[in-house]
């Protein structure tokens, strides 16, 4: 109510303005084409600079969202601030308002990622001080030629990745991302990359470019979360008393490192390219050409192989310099990238007892604080922020929760029908849901919250996972079987 208020000052006549909160709801409903940014951004009182949104009143009076089983449920939480900078230019008008109506729910998808990733590019500019034209360093191109070029990714795989160390000066005068132009070259081939990538995903009940986007959203709510959010950090608007240097001790230098945060936000969005619907245990089974190259973490390798090869083509060169100018960041980055995919594949009992072996011995003594141990610290936590992203749908509302859990089942049970899978998922689909609350949603919950970096959104995740889990005891199995009906239903299986 107090940000509404202080928006009306800014508004016209016979228009209604809304916040990028709600912004970002409507979104998440499938309501894209209702809104349209301003042209720039309007200054409201004790918030600073906003983006603001100009509701279209034509489309929400003719237009209802559409639904499909693979849609993003009503009224996300995890879509709670859209970036601050807005992709479409110009004046509010009716051509405005039929080229939003006119984009498909894939393109709406890829703009407000390219939106999300568009403000971490401006910061990483603003680290080094405004630096955009790519460097002439012939021995970058020949790394970028070469990096990433081994038989797999895990081999890659580190237990600590070093963290960015900046300067406490450096911080201090850090240039605001916000003033920060990133060029339409390095926009466009942004999202031509995203594009393409949201082309690879297939089409999947719940292994989809949706499920991406909706992991992607949660990472993008907990990184913000990280510090105070009267402060914010790379992917929201800093106030004027905003301290990096504070953020970097509390975080572990996450956020003070803009390049960290694309990093994170980047695997999110590639995390499951080309998934085929099934498990790694199944693709194993199978000895398929990925299996055989890989041998573990199937899917996950294969995404990170295919995502990589072609951000490194020759048409996303203005991108690539946007990310990084050296060698140190490059092979940051790629580090970055592999770790946090990586972290997906719950499964792997090896990768699983590394993470908790770790997690133990970098929390279990809070007194140590060193360079090391921070660096330690901060991996586990952007694993564990990952990990939580990658299920945000067990600690959101239930509403949330049992759509993206019909979603997932619909996926597994097609797969069984389709001789993919050995065992009938739905006879087990109830118990296993508490199980899976009980050893792994509900424990990395409390992680979050112990680890004490996340604010007021660890012990949200938390509550949210303790009331799923109870509302499924009492739902789950009648759940199952509405689940098979609708199977049956839809596909015309008798």
């Amino acid at each position: 109510m107090n940000t509404a208020a202080r928006m009306e000052t800014s508004s016209e006549r016979k228009r209604i303005q809304v916040s990028h909160v709600t912004a970002d709801l409507l979104v998440a409903s499938g309501l894209s084409a209702w809104i349209v940014p301003r042209k720039s951004k309007v200054f409201v009182k004790g918030k600073g600079e906003m983006q603001t949104y100009w509701l279209n009143t034509k489309a929400a009076k003719g237009l209802r969202p559409s639904r499909s089983r693979n849609e993003m449920p009503a009224v996300s939480e995890t879509l709670t601030d859209m970036s601050d900078s807005s992709s479409i230019n110009g004046a509010f008008d009716d051509k405005d308002i039929e080229r939003v109506e006119a984009m498909t729910k894939r393109e709406r998808l890829v703009e407000y990622n390219v939106e999300v990733l568009t403000s971490l590019l401006q910061q990483i500019i603003a680290s080094r001080r405004g630096t955009i034209a790519a460097p002439n360093d012939t021995s970058l191109s020949r790394i970028e030629a070469t990096i990433g070029t081994g038989d797999t990714v895990l081999e890659e795989f580190v237990p600590i990745i070093p963290m960015k160390k900046f300067d406490a000066g450096d911080l201090s005068k850090r240039q605001k991302g916000s003033s920060i132009d990133i060029g339409e070259k390095a926009k466009n081939q942004l999202r031509s990359f995203l594009t393409n990538v949201a082309s690879m995903y297939q089409d999947n009940p719940f292994h989809n470019f949706e499920h991406a986007s909706h992991v992607t959203a949660s990472v993008k709510k907990l990184l913000t979360r990280i510090v105070n959010v009267d402060h914010g950090n790379g992917l929201s608007t800093p106030s004027e008393s905003v301290d990096l240097v504070d953020m970097a001790g509390h975080s572990y230098g996450i956020t003070s490192d803009p390049l960290t945060q694309f990093s994170v936000v980047f695997s999110a969005i590639i995390h499951d390219m080309d998934h085929p619907g099934v498990p790694n245990t199944q693709l194993v089974k199978e000895n398929t050409q990925r299996a055989q190259t890989f041998k573990k973490s199937v899917a996950e390798q294969n995404s990170v192989k295919l995502a990589w090869a072609m951000l490194m083509g020759k048409e996303y060169a203005t991108l690539r310099a946007c990310i990084y100018h050296t060698e140190e960041d490059l092979r940051r980055f790629r580090q970055l990238v592999v770790n946090t995919v990586m972290a997906t594949d719950i499964v792997d009992k090896e990768l699983q007892a590394l993470r908790k072996a770790r997690w133990e011995t970098a929390f279990a003594d809070t007194s140590v604080q060193n360079e090391q141990s921070d660096d330690c610290k901060a991996t586990i936590v952007i694993e564990h922020l990952i990990q939580a992203s990658d299920v945000a749908h067990t600690m959101q509302h239930w509403h949330i929760y049992k759509s993206w859990n019909e979603k997932f089942f619909m996926e597994c049970y097609g797969a069984y029908k389709a001789g993919r899978a050995d065992a009938d998922p739905s006879t087990n689909w109830y118990k296993g849901e508490i199980g899976f609350f009980d050893f792994y949603v509900i424990p990395l919950a409390k992680k979050l919250e112990s680890c004490g970096v996340f604010g007021v959104s660890s012990h949200e995740y938390l509550t949210y996972a303790r009331s799923n889990r109870a509302e499924w005891a009492r739902e789950g199995e009648k759940l199952v079987q509405q689940y098979l009906a609708k199977y049956e239903e839809t596909l015309g299986i008798a």
